[in-house]
This record gives C-alpha cells, sequence and structure tokens, in this order.
C-alpha cells in the first residue's frame, strides 16, 4: 500500500509538472507578442518584408483549409495596402508532390498580388525555420508575420530569440469547433520552440542567400 501511494504521488507530481511547463511555454509566447498584434491593415507600421507562415491547402477530407484561405486574403490586403513591399511565401517543400510555396505564390498572384514581389522559401518546413532562414538566408532584421494570432505569437517569440524585430498582422481565425484540434498542438508547439533552444537546434536546411532589393 505505501508503495502505491508513492507511487500515485510521482504520477501526480509528474503530471502537475507537465501542466506547469505547458502552462509557462504557453503564456511566456503570449505576453511576447503583446502590443506587436495588429487586426487593422491601416494600423500596421510599413516594413519591406511581410513573411507568410504556410500550411496545407486542402483539409484531409476535401475542401480548402480556411487557415490557408484566409492567410492568402491577408497577405494580399497588406500587399495592396502598401504595408509590405515583398512577400516571402515560406513553406513545406519536402517532395515534389508538395510545394506550399508554389502554391502561396500561385494563389497570391489571383489575388492581385505582383509576381515580382513574391519570394519562395522552400524550406520553411517549420515556424521556427521560417524565422531563422528569414535572417540567415532573406538577409532580413524586420518583417511583419502573417498567419493566425496564435501563430504569430510563436513566431514574434522565435524572432525576438533571433534578433529579428517582428509585428503579426492576424489573418481571420477559424471557429472554435474547426480549430480545437489546432489549438490543442499549438500548445505542444510551443513547448517545442522552448525545447529547440534548448537543445541547440538549427533549421534543418540553409543553402544560398536571396537577396531582397530595397
Amino acid at each position: 500500500m505505501r508503495r502505491l501511494r508513492i507511487f500515485l504521488l510521482l504520477v501526480l507530481l509528474t503530471v502537475a509538472g507537465v501542466i506547469a511547463t505547458i502552462y509557462f511555454c504557453y503564456k511566456t509566447i503570449k505576453h511576447s507578442a503583446e502590443g506587436k498584434l495588429y487586426t487593422d491593415v491601416h494600423r500596421v507600421p510599413y516594413h519591406k518584408v511581410g513573411l507568410l507562415l504556410g500550411t496545407t491547402k486542402y483539409m484531409a477530407g476535401g475542401g480548402i483549409n480556411p487557415y490557408y484561405h484566409y492567410r492568402i486574403q491577408a497577405a494580399a490586403q497588406l500587399a495592396k495596402a502598401g504595408k509590405v513591399k515583398y512577400i516571402i511565401a515560406s513553406g513545406d517543400n519536402s517532395t515534389r508532390q508538395y510545394n506550399e510555396p508554389q502554391e502561396m505564390r500561385d494563389d497570391l498572384m489571383r489575388a492581385g498580388v505582383d509576381s515580382s514581389r513574391i519570394f519562395l522559401d522552400y524550406a520553411g518546413f517549420r515556424t521556427f525555420d521560417s524565422m531563422v532562414r528569414l535572417r540567415e538566408i532573406f538577409g532580413q532584421d524586420s518583417v511583419t508575420v502573417i498567419s493566425q494570432k496564435f501563430h504569430n505569437e510563436r513566431a514574434i517569440y522565435i524572432a525576438g530569440r533571433e534578433g529579428i524585430h517582428a509585428v503579426g498582422f492576424n489573418a481571420r481565425d477559424v471557429n472554435r469547433e474547426q480549430g480545437a484540434r489546432v489549438q490543442s498542438r499549438e500548445k505542444l508547439a510551443r513547448v517545442k520552440v522552448f525545447v529547440d533552444y534548448l537543445l541547440g537546434e538549427d533549421p534543418k536546411f540553409l543553402g544560398e542567400k536571396v537577396v531582397i532589393p530595397d
């Protein structure tokens, strides 16, 4: 009986530690973005570059992923309002059949963005990779990040760790029912950010530098 009580106590302490860790990571990242998030295109400050963070275009059950659709809308809105001069479409291109950056470029052009204003980051496999590559490959130390609020918060935290001045332009979010799974993953993704820095992780791929004109 005594051993069982000790075991249960250890389990409870472990669970409490996990919950506390998740809470700390979530709140720290959320706090880092305070005063740096915008929803009104007229109020967001100008940056030469907007970083459009990728996601899959299509949902598993078919149809357009609303997260993707709303990010394209937000990026096009910024470009048309003159709040960014260039857009870096950063996403996963791990296979020839899966090319997020190219899909984003095509849809941005359909939305009226000039192709000469769009640069592609084919190795934005994770938000961490996208932010580090923004500085190391594309030579930018300031940016407007374009995604949903929860995603922008995490990107802004990483930007701060990388010496990048970043604000976020929040794309429209989805309703709670549609976004429940994504929000659950986001809690773990924020913990992973701290693990990456603790372990000194690097982006999966860097490569040759890309010059963005003035």
